[in-house]
């Protein structure tokens, strides 16, 4: 069972953790493997997303990482720049507007959802909890209309195209 810590940190700390966790996302975007995602959590983490749940422990957050971020339309984003971030000291948190890109379908058009996260600072590197907020339904249009100038362009995948026939209407 871990020690609440939270307090103990400063804002130098826990934005050098995220500056850290961060860049480790940019990588697994660019390679695709994100099995050591989870590793960035403490062993009795917390993640809370608003459409798939809430995951509990690094082997949770793994298997829903994995399968969600190796599948469209997570597969298909190509970063998550940060819009913005603050940290309150006081609750070891980091929040932040994170933006979601897909690549150029085609056009030259730029599609992205954003949302809003919250993690909560564990120490020694590792976050104890993490919560996505967005809106998914305004993230499923986004992927839809992206899915659908792909296609029109010729770079859908046929994942892409799958998902299309799903929720495109």
């Amino acid at each position: 069972m871990s020690t609440d810590r939270t307090g103990t940190f400063s804002a130098a700390e826990i934005t050098e953790a995220y500056a850290a966790m961060h860049a480790r996302v940019q990588e697994h975007a660019r390679t695709g493997d994100w099995d050591d995602f989870a590793l960035s959590f403490t062993e009795d983490a917390e993640y809370v997303e608003h459409a798939f749940g809430t995951f509990r422990g690094r082997a949770a957050i793994r298997e829903w990482s994995v399968a969600t971020m190796t599948s469209f339309p997570g597969a298909a984003m190509t970063g998550f720049p940060l819009a913005w971030q603050v940290v309150d000291v006081p609750t070891s948190r980091l929040l932040c507007e994170v933006r979601n890109v897909m690549p150029d379908p085609g056009d030259g058009s730029v599609h992205e959802a954003s949302n809003l996260t919250i993690m909560t600072y564990a120490g020694d590197g590792l976050w104890s909890r993490e919560e996505d907020v967005y809106n998914p339904l305004r993230f499923l249009r986004m992927a839809v209309r992206w899915a659908r100038v792909a296609e029109a362009h010729g770079t859908l995948s046929d994942e892409g195209r799958a998902y299309l026939a799903r929720y495109g209407g």
